[in-house]
C-alpha cells in the first residue's frame, strides 16, 4: 500500500520501537542449526544482507525475527543522502526489486556513536554482526583505500566481521575498484589497520567468469576470510521495458547468475562463501548451499515473504 522506500523506513522505525521479546513471541523461535565460520558461531546460516539496515539502527530486532547473523550498512566515511527519490521499485510479478539508493547513510562517525550506545546497553544482538563498508561518492577512486580505512577504524570495535563493498552499481565508478590492483590496495590498507577481524569482499554478478576467478585468486593471496556472492545486477532483461528503472536488480531474476558466480568461486577457491541473490524460498537457499555456500543472506526474499522465510530455510 506504500511506496517501497516509505514502507522500508516505516518497517525500520517499527523494529526500533518494538521490544525484541515481543517480536520473537509474534513470529516464534527459529530452529537452531549452528554454523562455525571464520572463528564465529552462527546460530543458523540465514543472515540479513546489507542494505536493509543501512544505519545499524535495529540490530537486536533482526535477531528477534530469527536471523542467524546481521550485516549492517553499507556505511561510508562521509554522510550522504544517496540518489534522488524515487529510487526503489517493486516488481511483484517478477518477485524482484530495483534500487538506486546510492549508499544513503548517516556516515561512519555517527554510526560509531549509535553502535557504541547499543553495545553499552541491552540492545546488542547475540548473533554475529557484520559491517559492510563502501566508498563515499565524493571520494575519487584514487583515494578509495583511505576512505575505506576511515570507516574501518571508526567501526572496528563493533563488527564481528567486515565486508568491502566494491560492487554496488549505484555509486559512479565504484565497480572499477574490483580491478585487481585497486582491490588489493584497499585490502592491504585495511589489513595493516587490523589483521584479526574477518575481512570479506562482496562482488558483482556482472563480472566476467575470468574476472570472478581473478578475485578468487586475489582473495586467497591476500588471505581474506571469505567472499560474498553477489550484489545486485545491471541485467534487466527480465523486466518489462515499459516499467524498467535504472539501478541494481535483485530477487528471482538474479538467482541463476548469482549461483553461477558462486559455483565459479567454489571451483577456484576453498575460502568460505556467503551467498546472496535470488534466495526467495527454501529451494533457492538449498541451491546455494549445495553449490558451495556456507551461509546465505536475504534481502528481497525477506521483503516479499517476511520472517517465515528464515524458518522455512532453516527447518
Amino acid at each position: 500500500m506504500l511506496p517501497a522506500e516509505a514502507a522500508h523506513n516505516l518497517a525500520i522505525l517499527g523494529l526500533r520501537m518494538t521490544p525484541p521479546p515481543l517480536l520473537q513471541a509474534t513470529f516464534g523461535a527459529t530452529p537452531q542449526k549452528p554454523t562455525k565460520l571464520f572463528g564465529l558461531t552462527f546460530p543458523n546460516p540465514v543472515g540479513l544482507a546489507a542494505g536493509m539496515d543501512k544505519n545499524a539502527s535495529a540490530l537486536r530486532a533482526w535477531e528477534a525475527l530469527g536471523f542467524g547473523f546481521v550485516e549492517a550498512g553499507t556505511i561510508t566515511a562521509l554522510a550522504q543522502p544517496g540518489n534522488p527519490n524515487p529510487r526503489c521499485f517493486r516488481y511483484p510479478s517478477q518477485q524482484a526489486l530495483i534500487n538506486r539508493m546510492g549508499f544513503n547513510n548517516s556516515g561512519a562517525s555517527v554510526a560509531a556513536v549509535r553502535l557504541a550506545r547499543q553495545k553499552a546497553s541491552d540492545r546488542w544482538p547475540r548473533v554475529p554482526v557484520g559491517i559492510n563498508i563502501g566508498k563515499s561518492k565524493l571520494t575519487p577512486n584514487e583515494q578509495a583505500a583511505s576512505d575505506y580505512a576511515t570507516s574501518y577504524k571508526l567501526l572496528l570495535p563493533f563488527g564481528d566481521y567486515f565486508v568491502i563493498n566494491v560492487s554496488s552499481p549505484n555509486t559512479p565508478n565504484l565497480r572499477a575498484l574490483q580491478d585487481r590492483d585497486s582491490l588489493a590496495e584497499i585490502i592491504r590498507t585495511l589489513k595493516r589497520i587490523n589483521n584479526i577481524k574477518p575481512l570479506l569482499v562482496k562482488i558483482a554478478p556482472d563480472l566476467t567468469d575470468e574476472a570472478v576467478r581473478d578475485i578468487a585468486a586475489l582473495a586467497e593471496s591476500e588471505r581474506l576470510a571469505g567472499l560474498i556472492a553477489t550484489n545486485t545486477t545491471l541485467d534487466h532483461s527480465s523486466v518489462p521495458k515499459d516499467s524498467d528503472q535504472q539501478g541494481g536488480l535483485s530477487g528471482t531474476p538474479l538467482r541463476q547468475r548469482s549461483t553461477e558466480v558462486l559455483r565459479i568461486l567454489r571451483s577456484a577457491t576453498d575460502l568460505p562463501i556467503v551467498a546472496s541473490g535470488g534466495i526467495m524460498d527454501a529451494a533457492s537457499a538449498r541451491e546455494k548451499l549445495e553449490a558451495g555456500a556456507s551461509l546465505v543472506q536475504l534481502y528481497t526474499g525477506f521483503v516479499y515473504h517476511g520472517p517465515e522465510l528464515i524458518r522455512d530455510i532453516v527447518a
